[in-house]
């Protein structure tokens, strides 16, 4: 699904980023060009931003316990 319409960028990338290393809103707007149009996709990039790192997350404790 697109989470930018103004420059196309899905959510498989913004995920793709995180997995790469990317744990910032600002990292995201960097690499993505995000918010700088319309702005409507900051909200949803957030979500998807702490979703993912609350993945990230359960899955360094699982690895450490």
């Amino acid at each position: 699904m697109y989470v930018c319409l103004c420059n196309a960028v899905s959510d498989k990338a913004i995920k793709k980023s995180i997995a790469n290393g990317a744990t910032t809103m600002r990292d995201l707007y960097r690499e993505h060009n995000l918010g700088n149009q319309c702005g409507k996709c900051c909200k949803d990039v957030k979500g998807i931003l702490n979703e993912e790192l609350l993945k990230l997350a359960d899955e360094l404790l699982v690895q450490v316990a």
